[in-house]
């Protein structure tokens, strides 16, 4: 019986270089490192600094401010809402089907987070304002009027949320086990049946983390907000636009608000780590 040793083809790798070991990193890399990572945190540490903790309840049970969170949480989660009920048709067409401008159609879908929010208040005000090309046949024949409204606020939520269930969505039907899909449909599941109860299974946890992530995004939505459905309070003004009025007349009101963000947007990220860094861990 030939031994390890007498094949030429395998190498004896020393036990040394066998183990998990980590280079310890230079000494410039670890100070640019340190200073990217104050960067990020040194204003989080001043807005906790400058936050009023003595009166944060008070702050936070303020009318106006009360007014302000209810309408975030109704806007954001209307707009998650439909970025669910749209977006998820959305993706599997464009993860499961081939057509001429796909590509066209997936960069216009995307466009929103890369878009300049303000920029796409206007381009909303184009179409769905009260003279614009959907808006006046809205107000026209239906009486329906989206610009300075909570649909208003809700619509422009859900125009730049959408995007990010989208992407979520399309890579996870993408990377979706697709034999056990054609084993159903041998054994005579229709096709709904399938997607009701292979794909839609197969893909769950992406579908919780995009929607999170939509919902993070419409709570946080600011430009979009302000162009399209304005800054009324107690009607359309939310919670990151209490926080821009609040800077100019009460800066205490404007910490403590942006803190509950803060926390909101630390708890998604911490809840949705494990999904994005799973693997890296």
């Amino acid at each position: 019986m030939r031994s390890r040793d007498d094949d030429p083809g395998s190498a004896r790798i020393p036990a040394t270089l066998t183990k998990h070991h980590r280079e310890r990193p230079p000494l410039a890399v670890v100070s640019l490192a340190a200073t990217a990572t104050a960067f990020f945190a040194l204003p989080l540490v001043g807005l906790l600094w400058r936050a009023p903790l003595a009166t944060l309840w008070s702050e936070l049970t303020a009318p106006p401010i009360l007014a302000a969170l209810r309408l975030s949480l109704v806007c954001s989660v209307a707009a998650t809402g439909l970025a669910v009920a749209f977006g998820l048709p959305l993706a599997w067409i464009q993860a499961r089907t081939t057509f001429p401008g796909q590509g066209l159609l997936r960069a216009a879908t995307t466009l929103p987070i890369v878009l300049p929010p303000v920029v796409a208040g206007v381009a909303l005000l184009v179409v769905f304002g009260r003279r614009g090309m959907l808006g006046a046949w809205l107000d026209a024949w239906f009486g329906i009027r989206l610009p300075f409204t909570v649909a208003g606020a809700t619509l422009a939520e859900t125009f730049v949320a959408m995007p990010f269930f989208v992407l979520t969505m399309e890579g996870a039907f993408r990377s979706a086990d697709r034999r056990l899909e054609e084993v159903a449909r041998t054994l005579g599941a229709s096709r709904w049946t399938v997607f009701r109860r292979v794909t839609l299974p197969l893909v769950r946890p992406s579908l919780q983390a995009g929607a999170i992530l939509a919902w993070a995004r419409a709570l946080g939505e600011f430009g979009a907000t302000i162009t399209f459905a304005g800054n009324v309070e107690g009607r359309t003004q939310t919670l990151p636009l209490a926080v821009y009025l609040a800077l100019e007349t009460r800066p205490e009101s404007a910490f403590v608000l942006s803190l509950v963000l803060l926390a909101v947007s630390l708890a998604v990220l911490v809840g949705l780590r494990r999904r994005w860094l799973g693997g890296l861990t």
